[in-house]
């Protein structure tokens, strides 16, 4: 067997255990969004969590997220390095670390109501109290990202993959818990006037405790797998340090740079209803299962293509480069199809019960269908950004995104009272079409080229595709609730299910006949998954 046989097996294999652990902790995910929209609906409670929940959220993605820097750096760093030097190099970093965030932590606690009012000078005055308070009850989290994002890197490149996968469901299981809890004592509808400061603070506290148990679990792992222990250690001169350092602080403050574009949004988002609970609502759907998929696609490529990144690997490195724009292409634009068709069903299923009524699917649908159109985009940018992160570049990034934060703010600025909520969504859908462009120019350029013009003309095919499935998709969905209605539950799930295997059968059957080798690839794992069931 060859080494390329074998480390295409080992990347499917990767992809194959990430996709599962997330899949179920995505799940989790979604039981905690119904229950958070069945209690709260699109109202005061969850229109404040969604500005308390910003710097916590920020750090935990950034910081905490599975492809994050802090995960990146550490992954292209140990990767490269002997098993016996990876603990002593770990528990600095995280002596470092750690120290840094906990001041961040008191920050957030004392002026906390400083950062909700810059965030959102339009909230009413009730959603703003209760957002003070959650921030407070949630500042403790901006330690807990970075502990959790040390330890994503750690096991990854333990060659761990199930635990860190799965270990966010521990969030959405403390969330539904408590809100569920809250709910059951005091008679289901948490939506009201008596119970909105209380409701807050379960929310918020969920939230916490789920990012305590997400750390403990991985700490535990870590230390099993010799990965380093809890442990102050401040030899800053290790081996090692440095490198993750050069990666990680340009890295974070990259990442840092593109979320900031999230608080521009919220800050015009706040002048629209209710928009920053649909563009929560809305951005979940979405984020589900490109979660999913981002996981399958960065985390198994980001240690491939930290070993092709001498001059004689480059050949190989655009080839994994093709493979992962390709795969999110065929897995990200049958869903932008499906989110743009089927957008009122879908919300009506997955929201529309309890506290969450027909009016306020109307509010978050148009939401999701712009969401949807930014997908490819989204994941495509990231996989050219962990390019750069293994090509031991953080620089080119961050410089980037500050020319994304400009244009994203000048955008929403223009979009927001024209297209309202989903106005707000496109402003970043320009940012990332923007950076693709201009992370494969400078690839092109550093690689000494790129076949471009090939994969712009396969990318635009499978546009058009999407555009065709999304259309016969949306057709059939129409005709559905012409013979059938869509009364119930049941017709609506049975309506999707029919619905979406329409969108995924025209795209896959057109794909096919492009005859392109990811086509193949992703055929051949899914079969192979089949026949395994």
């Amino acid at each position: 067997m060859s080494d390329k046989k074998k480390a295409t097996r080992s990347l499917v294999g990767i992809a194959g255990i990430v996709a599962v652990a997330t899949l179920i902790s995505k799940i989790f995910g979604l039981v905690r969004e119904q229950v958070i929209a069945a209690a709260f609906g699109v109202g005061p409670v969850v229109n404040a969590y969604a500005y308390a929940y910003v710097i916590p959220g920020f750090l935990l993605i950034l910081l905490g997220g599975i492809n994050g820097p802090f995960h990146s750096a550490l992954v292209s760093v140990l990767a490269k390095r002997d098993k016996s030097e990876a603990a002593p190099l770990v528990e600095t970093v995280t002596t470092l670390v750690s120290l840094f965030l906990l001041i961040i932590t008191v920050i957030l606690i004392i002026f906390a109501g400083i950062f909700i009012d810059l965030l959102a000078p339009g909230l009413d005055q009730q959603a703003k109290l209760i957002a003070v308070q959650q921030l407070q009850i949630m500042a403790p989290l901006a330690l807990l990202a970075g502990l959790i994002g040390i330890g994503f890197g750690t096991l990854n490149a333990a060659d761990q993959y199930w635990l860190p996968s799965i270990s966010p469901l521990f969030s959405s299981l403390a969330v539904v818990i408590g809100v569920g809890v809250l709910a059951w004592q005091v008679g289901g509808n948490l939506n009201t006037p008596n119970y909105l400061q209380l409701g807050g603070m379960v929310l918020a506290g969920g939230t916490l405790a789920g990012g305590l148990l997400q750390w403990i679990a991985q700490l535990i792992a870590q230390n099993q797998a010799g990965m380093g222990k809890l442990r102050f250690r401040f030899n800053w001169r290790l081996p090692g340090v440095t490198d993750v350092m050069k990666v990680m602080a340009p890295a974070t403050l990259s990442s840092g740079m593109l979320h900031i574009n999230v608080y521009t949004d919220l800050f015009f988002a706040s002048f629209i209803p209710n928009a920053a609970a649909a563009m929560r609502y809305g951005n979940f759907i979405v984020l589900t299962p490109l979660g999913i998929i981002s996981n399958m696609i960065l985390v198994p490529f980001m240690p491939v293509f930290s070993r092709l990144t001498t001059p004689e690997n480059w050949p190989e490195l655009k080839l994994r480069i093709r493979q992962g724009l390709l795969l999110t292409a065929l897995t990200m634009l049958p869903l932008t199809a499906i989110f743009i068709a089927l957008a009122t069903p879908i919300i009506q299923v997955i929201y529309q019960r309890g506290a969450f009524k027909a009016a306020d699917s109307e509010i978050v649908v148009p939401v999701l269908m712009a969401y949807g159109v930014g997908m490819f985009f989204y994941l495509g940018r990231d996989i050219l950004v962990r390019v750069f992160y293994a090509l031991g570049d953080g620089e080119t990034p961050f410089r980037v995104s500050i020319i994304n934060i400009v244009l994203n703010g000048l955008l929403d600025f223009l979009f927001y009272k024209p297209f309202g909520t989903p106005g707000i969504v496109f402003a970043t859908v320009g940012v990332n079409i923007l950076s693709m462009i201009i992370f494969l120019g400078i690839l092109n350029r550093r690689l000494h080229g790129l076949p471009l013009k090939e994969w712009s003309i396969h990318l635009l095919s499978l546009t058009g595709i999407s555009v065709i499935a999304g259309l016969g998709t949306w057709a059939v969905s129409w005709g559905w609730e012409q013979i059938f209605g869509n009364q119930n539950l049941w017709l609506q799930l049975l309506q999707l299910t029919v619905t979406m295997a329409v969108a995924f059968g025209l795209f896959m059957i057109l794909a096919i006949q492009l005859k392109l080798p990811e086509v193949d690839l992703l055929l051949t794992r899914v079969i192979q998954k089949f026949n395994k069931s």
